[in-house]
């Protein structure tokens, strides 16, 4: 039971790191002035999923559920 609660330790731990990394890359979501005048549909805002961007953004929700799971995972130990 050790051995599994430290793999799931470093999992979570690499899994934080990877998150903040992650979310640190993503730009920010504000238009600024170009949402005055309606000039941020552009093609890359159209095909977002399929740039860098959306990618991160896809990248951050898999990374946030196995936070989760993970913390779960580690909490159930820790209550018996």
């Amino acid at each position: 039971m050790d051995i599994l609660k430290i793999v799931l330790t470093v999992l979570f731990v690499i899994d934080c790191i990877a998150l903040t990394i992650v979310v640190l890359m993503q730009e920010g979501k504000s238009a600024g002035l170009g949402a005055v005048t309606g000039t941020t549909e552009t093609y890359w805002g159209k095909n977002k999923g399929r740039s860098m961007e959306g990618a991160l953004v896809k990248l951050t929700k898999v990374l946030a559920v196995g936070f989760i799971l993970l913390a779960i995972a580690l909490n159930i130990g820790y209550l018996k």
